[in-house]
């Protein structure tokens, strides 16, 4: 594991691996790392909108609790992006498959409960 976080830094170490694949690849990996950065910005701007502009609610601290879930989410995700990025670069040089990956479905999943409670806190606030 701490091979794989010392690449993070060190991108040097995956391009003595393999052999180089067609750029266009890499490209495309990048682009994918930098979509998970933007959605893990995006999560933490929306916790730091819910802790700033959401209402107080009845039971204590329940704001912040909704804040920091998804700026906590939004870490997770830069982490995830960044790890997904190496594991994905290492494969295309060793002609492996690419690695699967939980995390989609898991952030999905996060973002679904979310609008869900955000809808219930929409019609509970308008029907006071």
């Amino acid at each position: 594991m701490w091979g794989r976080v010392r690449n993070w830094f060190d991108p040097d170490e995956v391009r003595q691996v393999g052999s180089t694949p067609d750029y266009r690849f890499s490209l495309a990996n990048e682009r994918t790392f930098l979509a998970w950065i933007r959605t893990g910005l995006a999560l933490i701007a929306a916790g730091l909108g819910v802790a700033q502009f959401l209402s107080p609610l009845p039971i204590p601290h329940l704001r912040e609790i909704l804040a920091i879930l998804p700026i906590a989410v939004g870490a997770g995700c830069a982490l995830r992006g960044i790890d997904h990025w190496i594991r994905c670069e290492v494969a295309m040089r060793t002609d492996r498959p690419l690695p699967p990956s939980r995390f989609p479905a898991l952030l999905a999943l996060v973002v679904a409960v979310s609008a869900l409670l955000a809808v219930v806190y929409v019609i509970a606030d308008a029907t006071r």
